[in-house]
């Protein structure tokens, strides 16, 4: 095991061992609870991930708890004007985006519920939701309980350059995407965690916080 893996997975073990595990779990029951809300319902978690693209996942969450029904009624110009209202940074292309998901809240729900994992459905969603990425994709199954994906953003990056364990990737395609998500496959399979359980440790490794 190279120097830089053993100390990121001891890093990960004293967290594993500290107060920060219950902040961890709670966090988890609640993306396991989420499985089994209704379908408007998982559809605002994914207007949430719609929104976080470029974008910060704590001024998202208030933004959908601000919005929240909204997501699912508002015309697009009135969407647009509720998300610059609140300071996001694309307020036309994500209400644009919204609203043109709202075709697939159905196939959506009953996709899901007729899933055995996470890989195959992030597939339909990059393909069929505009404004969803693998990141993106990734965060909205995480947050659904879908525990086999890597969310892979700057902050993950930022601690695997710091481990030496990648090099910085120009941009981050599809092929590059599943490097990385295979290397974190090994870091949490050694941790003896899931992907979405790692995840959560290191974006409290990078920012002191344990947000969805």
């Amino acid at each position: 095991m190279c120097g830089g893996l053993a100390s990121l997975l001891e890093a990960v073990e004293s967290l594993k061992n500290s107060a920060v595990r219950s902040l961890v779990d709670a966090r988890i029951r609640e993306f396991m609870a989420n499985r089994s809300k209704s379908a408007a319902e998982i559809f605002k978690e994914l207007c949430f991930c719609i929104l976080t693209a470029n974008f910060s996942a704590e001024r998202s969450m208030r933004i959908q708890l601000e919005i929240n029904d909204g997501f699912l009624n508002l015309t697009e110009r009135e969407l647009a004007e509720k998300l610059r209202v609140l300071g996001h940074r694309y307020p036309e292309a994500r209400a644009r985006y919204i609203v043109e998901a709202r075709k697939i809240i159905n196939p959506l729900y009953n996709m899901l519920k007729s899933s055995g994992g996470g890989k195959s459905m992030r597939e339909w969603l990059v393909e069929n939701v505009r404004g969803i990425g693998y990141k993106e994709a990734s965060h909205f199954l995480r947050n659904i309980g879908f525990m086999d994906v890597a969310i892979i953003d700057f902050h993950i990056i930022n601690i695997l350059l710091r481990y030496g364990l990648i090099s910085r990737p120009r941009t981050l395609t599809r092929r590059r995407y599943m490097e990385i998500e295979r290397l974190l496959e090994e870091i949490a399979s050694k941790a003896g965690l899931t992907l979405g359980e790692l995840d959560l440790y290191l974006w409290y490794m990078e920012t002191g916080k344990v947000l969805k």
